[in-house]
C-alpha cells in the first residue's frame, strides 16, 4: 500500500495501524462460526482488512477493539444503541432485575407492568407482544395478517434492504438458496417511493394481498405524504397495514415515525433502539387482529403467534423500561438531532471542499446520515466505500458508511468525527484520480445479499440487473 501523505496541514493523520489481535481473530473465527459473526452485517466482508475484527468493550459513544484501539462509534450496534454503550441508568435497572431473577415458570411481574407503559407510549397500541429480535415480530405481523384476511400474499418494498431473516422476505433476495419456489411466490414487491407501484400490485393480485409491510424512512425522505398514501392503498385493497419501526422507532422521533407524521398503522413492529442494545423487540397494534394470537378469543381459528422461552426475559424488559423512561424524561431526540446537524454540516463542507458532490453523496435526515460512495464513472462502488471506512478507522472512527448519534456523544466526539471525515475525503479524492489499488488494503466490501461468495457488485435487493451473470460467476469461492 502506498502511504498517503496529506497535502493539508490540518488534516488528521492515520494513527491506528495495528490490528494484530484482530487478524488472529479473523483467522480463527470462520472455522467455528459460519459467516464469522451471528449477524451478516457485522461480517468481515462488510469491512476492509484494516479494521477491527471484534470489539472488546464500549462505553458511552466510544468502543475499544481487541488491540486496545479506541474509536468514536457512529454505527452503534447496527443502530441498537441510542443512549450509549453501558449506559448507567439502563445497567442499574438490569442489575436490579438480575438480582431478582430473569426467567420464571410463569410470566415475570414486569411483563404486564411494562406492557402497560409501552402501550401508553405507542399510538394505536391496543395490544403488545414482546420478543427477542425484529425478525420474530415482523414475521408475527405477517402471520396475523394472513389469518385475519384469509389471504396468502405479503407485499413489501423491494428497495428496502431488510425486513426479516424468514423465508417470506429472504426469498425475494439474491440469497434465496434453501427457500422453495412455492414460498417465494407468496411475496410481492413494490417501490416504496412510488405508491402507484403498490396500486398495480393490488390490481394484479385482487383479493390476494394479506398485508403491506413497509419501513417509513425511504418514503418520508421523498414526501411525508407517501407513507400515508401507502396505508390508504393497503386498507382500500382490504390488506392489513404494517409499519416497521425497527429502524425509525425512538430515533426518527419519539416514539417513532408513525406518530411524527400522523400515520395510523394496523400493526407496528419495534426493536433495535428500544432496548439500548439489549435483545428486545415488540409487536403492537389493533386488538381485533392481535387477539387472534391469544387464548381468550372464540370467533376465529387461533394463530400460534410468538412463543419463545426468552421472549419475556425480565432483565431485557427492565432495560427497555429504563430506555423508555430516559426518552420520556430527557431530551434524547433533541440531543441526537443536534449531533446529526453538526456531523452533516462538517461532512458537507469536506465534500464541497474537494468538489466531490457527484462522487460522495451525503444523504442526511434529522436523525441519520448515509454516505453513498461512487467511483469515477458515477457507479456505486464497494471498493470506494471500503476505502472510506478504512481511512475513518485509521483515524479513530468506527464508521460503517452511515452516521448515527447516541445520547452520550459529545460535541468533542463529533468534532473528531468531522476531522477524520475531512482527512478521509482527501484520500478519497486522490483515489478518484489514481484508483483504489494503491490506497486500499485488501478487497472492497460485498453486498450481504449476493448469490455467490464471489459476487462483488453492489446490486439492489430486487430485482438484480446482473441476475444472469450472478448465476454463472467465475469465482464461486
Amino acid at each position: 500500500m502506498t502511504k498517503f501523505t496529506s497535502t493539508s496541514a490540518e488534516a488528521m493523520p492515520r494513527y491506528i495501524t495495528s490490528f494484530e489481535a484482530s487478524n488472529r481473530y479473523r483467522a480463527a473465527v470462520h472455522g467455528l462460526i459460519p459467516g464469522g459473526a451471528h449477524t451478516y452485517s457485522k461480517g468481515d466482508d462488510q469491512y476492509p482488512a484494516l479494521s477491527p475484527a471484534a470489539i472488546a468493550r464500549g462505553k458511552g459513544g466510544r468502543v475499544w477493539d481487541l488491540d486496545g484501539n479506541e474509536y468514536v462509534d457512529v454505527g452503534l450496534g447496527l443502530g441498537a444503541v441510542s443512549l450509549g454503550h453501558a449506559y448507567e441508568p439502563v445497567l442499574t435497572a438490569v442489575r436490579d432485575q438480575l438480582a431478582a431473577g430473569s426467567a420464571f415458570q410463569r410470566p415475570a411481574a414486569i411483563e404486564l407492568e411494562f406492557a402497560r407503559e409501552f402501550a401508553e407510549a405507542i399510538p394505536g397500541a391496543e395490544r403488545v407482544k414482546f420478543a427477542k429480535n425484529g425478525s420474530a415480530v415482523t414475521t408475527a405481523a405477517v402471520k396475523l395478517a394472513r389469518a385475519f384476511t384469509g389471504r396468502p400474499l405479503v407485499a413489501f418494498p423491494g428497495n428496502h434492504p431488510f425486513y426479516s431473516y424468514d423465508d417470506w422476505f429472504v426469498g425475494s433476495t439474491l440469497c434465496d438458496s434453501g427457500i422453495p419456489d412455492e414460498v417465494k411466490a407468496l411475496s410481492v414487491v413494490y417501490d416504496s417511493t412510488r405508491p402507484e407501484s403498490l396500486e398495480r400490485l393490488f390490481s394484479q393480485y385482487p383479493d390476494q394481498i394479506a398485508c403491506v409491510i413497509t419501513e417509513p424512512e425511504d418514503a418520508i425522505l421523498q414526501s411525508p405524504d407517501i407513507i400515508s398514501e401507502v396505508g390508504r392503498i393497503a386498507r382500500r385493497g382490504g390488506a392489513v397495514f404494517v409499519l416497521d419501526e425497527m429502524v425509525t422507532g425512538y430515533r426518527s422521533d419519539f416514539p417513532g415515525a408513525g406518530a411524527m407524521y400522523g400515520v395510523e398503522a394496523d400493526l407496528s413492529t419495534w426493536g433495535k433502539t428500544i432496548g439500548n442494545g439489549f435483545s428486545f423487540a415488540a409487536l403492537t397494534g389493533r386488538a381485533d387482529i392481535m387477539d387472534l394470537g391469544g387464548i381468550k378469543q372464540r370467533v376465529a381459528p387461533r394463530v400460534f403467534l410468538i412463543s419463545t422461552t426468552h421472549g419475556g426475559e425480565a432483565h431485557a424488559i427492565a432495560a427497555a423500561r429504563a430506555t423508555l423512561y430516559e426518552y420520556q424524561s430527557k431530551d434524547v431526540v433533541g440531543h441526537q438531532r443536534r449531533m446529526v446537524k453538526l456531523a452533516a454540516d462538517g461532512m458537507a463542507r469536506a465534500v464541497d471542499a474537494h468538489g466531490l458532490e457527484d462522487s460522495l453523496r451525503i444523504h442526511s435526515s434529522p436523525w441519520r446520515i448515509i454516505a453513498v460512495c461512487k467511483d469515477q464513472s458515477g457507479a456505486v462502488a464497494p471498493t470506494f466505500r471500503a476505502l472510506l471506512i478504512q481511512e475513518m478507522v485509521g483515524r479513530g472512527v468506527l464508521f460503517p458508511g452511515y452516521f448515527l448519534p447516541c445520547f452520550e456523544h459529545t460535541e468533542a466526539d463529533i468534532a473528531h468525527f468531522v476531522r477524520a471525515f475531512a482527512a478521509s475525503v482527501e484520500v478519497y479524492s486522490q483515489a478518484l484520480k489514481l484508483g483504489t489499488d494503491e490506497l486500499l488494503v485488501g478487497e472492497g466490501s460485498r453486498p450481504v445479499f449476493r448469490r455467490y461468495n464471489g459476487c462483488s457488485v453492489q446490486c439492489p435487493t430486487f430485482p438484480c440487473p446482473l441476475e444472469d451473470s450472478c448465476r454463472k460467476p467465475v469465482d464461486r469461492s
